[in-house]
């Protein structure tokens, strides 16, 4: 059953999937796909190219699948694929992509607070929650369970690790690694996100290992590759220190300070 507001506008060609609830003022475009359990509050709008999963909430004057802000655009048929379980609140904005990935991605489980932007090509990881007013820029990637605070500008093509929490206000231009907080101006490594990784089960030893992998990591007098090499040889394996040293070294606009 599909609970349509006839005030609503719906496209004869996007595809609604069961128990959908469509709010007044809605517009839903052509070639889009919209999967069962959602609810859409009054005056949302979905544009061609997106695909919205299952069990999505979705708030008044958020639009989806808007054409990239970006000169290169030429018209090509792209998407933004929404997965299952997000809450997208009041007035968020997110871009479909463009011919450089083809998508613009966000996961499951995600908290989209009011009024913040998500650029062109950009992927958000699962578990994310991402504050009011907050812009991301094109082809951005955000991993799992980040937490960005309100107001925060994100430059294009920077990368955020998973379980970090970014302070209100933060410009960055640079790489978030993962499992940390960063705050400040200019924006700065301010210690691991302990808080957070306990929450998330985390255990003391292996917060421990983590911690030592960015005491040494961060130290001043040394270079980055003689710190990596300190820490492969001084801390203990497992997946976390691996996904660390794996961030720092693919890093392309470089790690915050």
């Amino acid at each position: 059953m599909i609970n349509i507001s006839p005030m609503a506008f719906i496209h004869p060609e996007a595809v609604i999937g069961e128990n959908c609830e469509i709010g007044p003022f809605c517009y839903i475009d052509k070639n889009v796909v919209i999967g069962n359990d959602n609810r859409l509050m009054n005056s949302v709008t979905l544009l061609s190219g997106t695909r919205l999963g299952n069990h999505n909430v979705v708030f008044p004057g958020a639009v989806i699948g808007a054409i990239p802000q970006d000169l290169k655009f030429r018209g090509e048929e792209t998407t933004a694929e929404i997965g299952d379980n997000n809450t997208i609140r009041e007035n968020v904005t997110i871009n479909r992509g463009t011919a450089a990935k083809n998508r613009t991605v966000v996961g499951n489980n995600n908290l989209l607070m009011e009024g913040m932007h998500i650029a062109h090509d950009v992927i958000v990881g699962n578990q994310c929650i991402i504050g009011n007013s907050t812009k991301i820029a094109g082809e951005v990637i955000v991993d799992d369970c980040a937490i960005i605070s309100a107001n925060v500008l994100i430059h294009q093509f920077c990368h955020i690790g998973s379980y970090v929490m970014v302070g209100g206000g933060t410009r960055t231009g640079q790489d978030i690694p993962p499992f940390v907080m960063a705050a400040r101006e200019p924006v700065a490594y301010c210690g691991l996100n302990l808080v957070g990784l306990r929450r998330r089960g985390f255990s003391a030893e292996l917060i421990e290992n983590i911690h030592n992998t960015y005491r040494l990591l961060y130290q001043r007098e040394k270079l980055r590759e003689e710190c990596l090499a300190q820490i492969r040889a001084e801390v203990p394996m497992s997946k976390e220190i691996e996904y660390i040293l794996d961030f720092v070294t693919s890093s392309k606009r470089g790690i915050i300070k």
